[in-house]
């Protein structure tokens, strides 16, 4: 399609806790707003981070221990797809372009991460009425370093071993292969130029990485667009 022509109804960005969505999320919608294709950032949360925070003040030690793991999935699954039903119908009315803060496939790895596969059928038969997004960026980091993320913002806390079920459960998926991989390592502002770089229809503004130094140019190229570089995958409409 010609630049311009193809409206970008809907981007996702998914991948476990501290990998950096949110953040990478609001930098996405602003840039595109910017670039003459009005955005809105939607945080689509299951709604575990509130349970977690009850959980603490009734004594509990997590959300699990308060609702149990089936009433856990059961409250995510529900509180996500309200809030992905919201925001698409907010787009739809609005005409803008939905930046999805987590995605249908966020509950499935937590439907993973948590044992329950039994729960994942129906979860899918659910979320199966809304439309895919054009692009699903999966933000991958190593938990340890999720973990420090987490710890350092002090906002809730996640143990080693969930975020690293989690990371399993996301390369599980059978939707893994149409995912955008995405480096979530590294500073927001290189992280933002490998997502950009996938979205270039909408977001001309960045110039491609050079193909390689020039004569007595020994530097590294710019833009994070080094030997640990993603490769451009192509997204699937």
């Amino acid at each position: 399609m010609r630049r311009g022509r193809a409206r970008l109804r809907a981007v996702a960005l998914i991948g476990i806790d501290g990998s950096g969505k949110t953040t990478q999320a609001h930098r996405l919608a602003e840039a595109l707003t910017a670039a003459g294709h009005p955005a809105t950032y939607h945080r689509n949360a299951g709604g575990r981070r509130w349970l977690g925070r009850l959980a603490q003040r009734v004594g509990r030690p997590d959300a699990q221990r308060l609702v149990g793991r089936n009433g856990l999935l059961a409250v995510e699954s529900v509180l996500r797809w309200l809030a992905i039903a919201l925001a698409l119908l907010s787009c739809l009315v609005t005409g803008r372009t939905a930046v999805m803060d987590r995605w249908s496939a966020c509950q499935y790895a937590s439907i993973r991460a948590h044992g329950g596969q039994r729960w994942e059928r129906l979860a899918r038969a659910g979320y199966r009425l809304f439309p895919p997004p054009r692009v699903t960026f999966l933000l991958t980091v190593d938990p340890a370093e999720a973990y420090r993320r987490i710890e350092r913002r002090g906002t809730d806390h996640e143990s080693m071993q969930w975020l690293s079920a989690a990371a399993t459960a996301y390369r599980t998926l059978p939707e893994y292969d149409r995912f955008v991989v995405v480096d979530g390592s590294g500073t927001p502002e290189e992280v933002s130029r490998r997502i950009r770089a996938h979205l270039t229809e909408w977001l001309p503004g960045d110039p491609p990485p050079p193909a390689g130094p020039g004569p007595g140019d020994t530097r590294p190229p710019s833009g994070g667009a080094g030997r640990d570089e993603p490769v451009p995958a192509q997204a699937r409409p």
